[in-house]
């Protein structure tokens, strides 16, 4: 029987009539007054939870994304334990019963955060054996005051929580994967410690109190497990002692990152907006008042979250990709696109993402996530995964062991493809794509399933009545417009299915079981359909895709090539020489003693083809390839889908004296060289890449490049 339409305009109000059988709703949100029976959203007198995050490996991933956690697992993330000096375990104070030993900061429980969960998602028992090495030190760590891991302090005696706030999201996987109530006790009693610790000693140091919020999203999900009123008193202090990233007009000595300001300019008002501009630190704390905003219900908080997002966008974040350019630090007068972002900050953002997503229900938020995951994140790692780079930009045309300051921040190879490069990236990349793929379903407050983020997966999950639900998807979004969702289950079941509508997606259509259902308008929402789903049903979603063109104003009115959410770069020829990684490794690299460095070699890459293209904003033309057989559509030979267009060479367009892409000339540019056609490919596939275009035009507003 055909499905009833209604059209919902805002959180639960809709307009149509209603069929008894089945319903398909166009929704703004879920219906956060009802609670999930089979998993754990917020406990009052927390914010109730739009979406609620799955146990890890309730959701399995199946094409690219299968590969992409083959590829880490052989790569440099399955092998970090045998050549990383800080995943040693002699004299590794992870491992020390009193917290004491050389190696004992934030790199080992960065790189278990990604490495546990592809394990578990993998069901992999070597690198769930090796996990639990790990864990178990950490559990055993614990001290008679609560304490656990590295005993960590300052200069001042007080102590760095920091490490332990990243551990503390390893064994929240661990038993979500294990159930080990081990792990709830311990972190019962490290909270109780950290209550006792007076205001003036707790959070102190520059990381820590940057960072705070991932302590506070720990004590969160504690609560909503235990539901210890006393857990929310020291939410509230957490929050306090953390810096305050809901405040504006600060003072420049109060901003305590290295800052620098071009020479020659003036320090502008506006960088008192955001207490830091250190870019992993903007990534992962710009939520802090989101989430604080679960337990105060200040909708300012939560007004301030999304404010830290624009500003720094506003300022340095006018190019395509979905991140910013700050380099490691943000610099008034640097906001080109050769300017770069962390690898770190690329895979904290993303994170940052799906937290936000879950607390808001926002879809704004699940498309960002896959802005950075399909159109930055990629290119910042070797296709093998046996390397990475440092610092990757929107406009980077050279991969080299050279000192690129100061057009970049820091001094030193940070453009390099390095596995020992840098000790934070090298360790942190790999929760990318482990959390990206947990966070592609989640439970819905009514005992339903979301559909937030869209690749070829599986999920099982309990559902309605109490039934467990499979569902395949079978699609190779990004790269294509079709979805497929197969069910399976014993028994006919009631219960809601959202599917998320990207903001991009202006008209889309679906199907179920072959009977058309069509929508023309409507994006930025979720289509929830509440039906008897049977065994053996199919959805099948299309999301049509067209290219756009998006113009940066605030960036000399340079423009990028959408096609639906992948952003689009110009196909340079690469050249990949390889070098010796322990002689252009930068200079707080370390490796095991013994460890083979020359079988994990590093990469500089040079563009063999020209570059420096203005777009022409006028044809353009969408060619599409056979699936690659590798599964693997991230490199310049395997994308399946290209764009043709037209563009003219700007011969003053030029590597400048930094050995960087030179910066941007106001659009449009008036030049007397040839049309020629030019080929575009996604972003995320290209290493070397020309992503913000210079716009080529004739009219009386056009310049010459000078």
């Amino acid at each position: 029987m055909k499905l009833s339409l209604y059209v919902l305009i805002a959180f639960g109000c809709l307009f149509a009539c209603t069929t008894q059988k089945n319903e398909a709703v166009l929704i703004s949100n879920t219906d956060i007054n009802q609670q999930n029976k089979f998993y754990r959203g917020n406990r009052a007198p927390l914010t109730p939870s739009p979406f609620i995050k799955l146990p890890v490996g309730a959701v399995k991933p199946k094409g690219f994304l299968l590969e992409y956690l083959n590829r880490q697992r052989d790569g440099l993330t399955g092998h970090l334990g045998e050549i990383s000096v800080w995943l040693q375990k002699e004299d590794n104070a992870w491992l020390s019963k009193d917290g004491k030993g050389q190696w004992g900061w934030e790199e080992l429980p960065y790189w278990l955060k990604g490495y546990g969960n592809i394990g578990y998602i993998l069901n992999d028992e070597k690198i769930i054996a090796e996990t639990k090495i790990w864990i178990e030190g950490a559990i055993n760590s614990q001290r008679p005051d609560g304490n656990f891991g590295p005993y960590l302090t300052f200069k001042d005696g007080t102590q760095d929580f920091w490490a332990n706030m990243i551990m503390l999201y390893c064994l929240q996987s661990y038993y979500e994967y294990s159930k080990d109530e081990r792990v709830i006790t311990l972190m019962t009693n490290y909270f109780k410690f950290q209550l006792t610790v007076p205001d003036d000693k707790f959070l102190t140091g520059y990381w820590q109190r940057i960072r705070g919020g991932d302590n506070l999203h720990s004590i969160m999900w504690l609560y909503n497990i235990t539901g210890e009123e006393w857990l929310l008193k020291l939410a509230d202090k957490v929050h306090r002692n953390t810096a305050n990233w809901s405040s504006r007009g600060h003072l420049l000595d109060s901003i305590h990152n290295p800052k620098e300001v071009r020479k020659g300019m003036e320090w502008p008002s506006w960088y008192g907006d955001l207490i830091d501009w250190h870019n992993v630190n903007v990534a992962q704390a710009f939520r802090e008042p989101a989430q604080y905003y679960q337990l105060s219900k200040d909708s300012a908080q939560l007004k301030a979250t999304y404010e830290n997002f624009d500003i720094v966008r506003k300022y340095f974040g006018q190019v395509p990709g979905g991140m910013f350019g700050s380099d490691e630090n943000a610099r008034p007068g640097y906001d080109d696109p050769h300017q770069g972002v962390e690898n770190c900050g690329m895979v904290e953002q993303m994170n940052s993402d799906e937290h936000l997503f879950r607390i808001t229900g926002d879809i704004f938020w699940a498309d960002h996530a896959e802005e950075v995951a399909f159109n930055t994140y990629p290119a910042s790692v070797m296709p093998n995964f046996k390397s990475l780079r440092y610092i990757t930009s929107p406009n980077m045309v050279l991969n080299d062991d050279k000192n690129h300051y100061p057009g970049i921040y820091n001094a030193g190879p940070y453009l390099m493809m390095n596995p020992f490069s840098s000790r934070c990236c090298q360790h942190n990349h790999a929760q990318g794509w482990p959390y990206f793929i947990e966070n592609l379903w989640m439970a819905t407050p009514d005992n339903g399933l979301c559909a937030a983020m869209y690749s070829a997966s599986e999920v099982k999950a309990t559902v309605g009545s109490g039934q467990e639900v499979t569902i395949t998807e079978e699609t190779n979004y990004p790269f294509e417009e079709n979805i497929k969702f197969k069910v399976s289950l014993l028994k006919p079941e009631k219960f809601p299915l959202y599917l998320r509508v990207p903001q991009w997606c202006n008209s889309y259509s679906f199907k179920i079981n072959g009977e058309q259902e069509k929508f023309e308008k409507g994006n930025g929402r979720f289509i929830l359909i509440n039906r008897e789903w049977r065994q053996g049903d199919v959805i099948e979603l299309q999301l049509p895709m067209k290219v756009s063109i998006k113009t940066w104003e605030q960036n000399h009115n340079s423009v990028s090539v959408n096609y639906g959410p992948l952003t689009f770069s110009l196909l340079i020829g690469e050249e990949y020489i390889e070098k010796q990684s322990d002689k252009t490794a930068q200079y707080d690299a370390k490796w095991q003693k013994g460890a083979d460095t020359k079988q994990w070699p590093s990469y500089e890459i040079y563009p063999t083809t020209n570059w420096n293209y203005g777009l022409i904003v006028d044809d353009f033309k969408v060619e599409r390839s056979s699936w690659p057989k590798d599964n693997f559509p991230f490199t310049t030979e395997a994308c399946p889908i290209i764009i043709k267009a037209k563009g003219k060479q700007i011969p003053e367009w030029v590597i400048d004296e930094t050995g960087l892409a030179g910066e941007l000339k106001d659009s449009p540019v008036k030049v007397s060289t040839e049309e020629e056609s030019i080929t575009l490919i996604p972003m995320g596939a290209a290493r070397l890449r020309i992503s913000s275009f210079p716009r080529i035009g004739e009219g009386k507003d056009a310049k010459e490049w000078k």
